[in-house]
């Protein structure tokens, strides 16, 4: 397992990794059972998003992976304006949450605080335990605690598939991790702040920068309220054979834009989708919202020049106001055999001729098919109806909502917790728990619906969501524990015959075909403006997971739900005691957004 973070500064909190024997385990050049500490705050090298090409032909045994992280608070200056990039340990409680891996049958090593554990506390320690066979491809780690990822504690996660199993079909001779987030200047606490206030209609903080891992360059004559030097900043450069393909493991890691992402002069095979291996398509830009992941195979142009720009551009439609600040393309250098001149040239490549993108929406994975075949279930034995949308209540406040539900973490008390404890001491909590009296549908006996949509289902039945959203923006969803197939996607109203099996009335909109016999799966999908899509997963893995959209501003606004697959087996687990203690620890909330109550008595319709 590759895994590295996008700045560098040191980590706490401990992380032992089983891998089996398909897996293989990287830290920067850790070997096996060794342990390695990271204690310096400046920006990681270029060489470390490169990952090691012996994990391809070594068939590691079993074995246990160590880290440990110290999180704690550094001033750095990414891209010259210098801003604190992680607000954690010794300040503010938190948590890690492991993007894409099932957690199988360690749903409470999920992360996801207020849901699945309460956060780490200032002083305090946590070590996360949980195994990863049967997963290969892209991933990456986030804080799950209020903005955090946003202040920078993120990174990439790369599992490597045996050597006898490989389902990438485009060859390549070198492997890269490429980071793409959108760069905000104040930190997260204060732009969250503003943005949940009284008479802001969903006006997300635009971010005045961004970054291609971890770097960029500003001209700091441009940014004269900030501090600022741009002497030692530098762009993020990428030294490519011309005598072998290379792959691009891409990570939107950012907590709002959807970036648009080329290499001047190239096209590219564009052969994974969040952990899911596909046939090779040509494609020149990529489309990747927040939380996604998607490979590209780079095959060098013949003949080639020494130098191209790579361009991330930032879709700015989907901004709600101007930033004074905004610079919203962020290059990096490819260099072909210049090294050493990279960054003191510039590129003289051109830029693609057809118009750039102007809407935020998700890249078309139409075509895109699996090298794995999986078919899709025939038939759903449910299907969750989810209205997406942004509504104005009391004191003025914007929030989302699922239905009529907008989530509001418990921070000390989360939902898994609520669940097994109510179901070993109220005899009709559990009778209702076990599924005798509720076999799918929402629980209302244990949470309530108006801040705690928990959807309840037993294990093994095939479910199918419907996202319908109501909303001006686009929302890229993002479910925790699963890869859903994604069956079909249209603007407007969804059919009215999806949401039954059979239809009980004919639909005035026709029914799509769907593509069952080996659909795309992933474990983000965006939701365009005004549009539907349908997800169908076999609820397999028992526990209590996360179902929200990943653009971080709306995630804290309400926009997410819970699905408890398998509750009779979640009743009876015994969960390790380490993890009942975050509970109890001193500092547990500190950090937390503040509730809707702050506003009451003020401005209220």
């Amino acid at each position: 397992m590759d895994h590295r973070s996008g700045y560098g500064v040191d980590k706490k909190a401990t992380l032992p990794q089983e891998d089996e024997e398909e897996l293989q385990g990287l830290l920067v050049e850790e070997e096996e059972g060794e342990k390695q500490t990271l204690n310096r705050a400046q920006l990681r090298s270029e060489e470390d998003y490169i990952l090691k090409p012996k994990w391809y032909s070594e068939q590691p045994k079993p074995t246990t992976r160590e880290y440990h992280w110290t999180i704690s608070e550094h001033e750095l200056n990414p891209d010259g304006v210098y801003r604190p990039v992680m607000l954690i340990n010794g300040i503010n409680a938190t948590s890690i949450h492991w993007h894409g891996l099932y957690q199988n049958g360690t749903n409470w090593m999920d992360g996801t605080v207020g849901v699945t554990q309460c956060p780490i506390a200032p002083g305090h320690s946590f070590t996360y335990r949980f195994n990863v066979s049967g997963q290969s491809g892209t991933y990456w780690y986030h804080s799950h605690m209020s903005m955090q990822a946003s202040d920078g504690l993120v990174g990439p996660l790369v599992i490597h598939s045996s050597p006898n199993q490989n389902l990438q079909k485009a060859p390549y001779g070198q492997d890269r991790v490429v980071l793409v987030s959108d760069h905000y200047y104040d930190l997260s606490s204060s732009l969250l702040m503003q943005y949940l206030s009284p008479g802001n209609e969903n006006d997300e903080p635009v971010p005045p920068s961004a970054l291609i891992n971890g770097r960029n360059t500003r001209d700091c004559s441009k940014l004269p309220s900030r501090t600022c030097s741009s002497t030692n900043t530098s762009r993020a450069l990428f030294e490519f054979s011309p005598h072998h393909n290379t792959r691009l493991r891409i990570i939107n890691v950012g907590a709002f834009a959807e970036f648009q992402i080329q290499i001047d002069e190239h096209e590219f095979l564009l052969s994974e989708v969040d952990g899911t291996d596909v046939w090779p398509q040509p494609i020149h830009r990529l489309n990747i919202s927040p939380a996604q992941r998607y490979s590209i195979i780079v095959v060098p142009p013949k003949p080639h020049k020494d130098l191209y720009w790579m361009r991330a551009r930032m879709v700015t439609h989907c901004f709600a106001y101007e930033n004074p600040e905004l610079q919203e393309e962020v290059w990096g250098v490819v260099s072909y055999g210049a090294r050493g001149t990279s960054v003191a040239y510039t590129p003289e490549s051109k830029d693609w001729p057809d118009i750039i993108e102007v809407e935020c929406r998700d890249l078309n994975t139409s075509a895109l098919e699996p090298v794995e075949v999986k078919p899709a279930p025939k038939t759903a034995d449910d299907v969750i109806y989810l209205r997406s949308s942004f509504q104005i209540r009391d004191w003025r406040l914007s929030r989302g909502y699922l239905n009529d539900s907008s989530f509001r973490p418990n921070v000390t008390s989360p939902i898994l917790n609520r669940f097994i404890d109510a179901s070993a001491h109220d005899a009709d909590v559990e009778h209702v728990a076990s599924g005798s009296e509720l076999s799918s549908g929402i629980n209302t006996a244990l949470f309530d619906a108006s801040h705690d949509l928990v959807y309840q289902t037993p294990s093994f039945r095939t479910l199918d969501i419907l996202i319908q959203n109501l909303d001006d923006g686009t929302h890229p969803f993002h479910l925790h524990g699963y890869k859903f197939f994604v069956l079909a996607q249209g603007p407007g109203y969804a059919p009215l015959s999806l949401l039954s099996r059979p239809p009980q009335s004919p639909s005035p909109t026709p029914t799509p075909a769907l593509n069952l016999h080996n659909p795309l799966r992933r474990d983000t999908v965006s939701v365009a403006a005004y549009s539907w899509t349908l997800l169908r997963f076999v609820a397999n893995n028992p526990g209590v997971w996360a179902l929200h959209c990943h653009i971080g501003w709306h995630a804290e606004a309400g926009l997410a739900m819970q699905v408890l697959v398998g509750p009779d087996v979640v009743s009876g687990w015994d969960v390790p005691a380490e993890f009942k203690r975050l509970c109890a620890a001193e500092g547990v909330e500190r950090g937390k957004a503040e509730g809707d109550e702050r506003w009451g008595g003020r401005w209220k319709r």
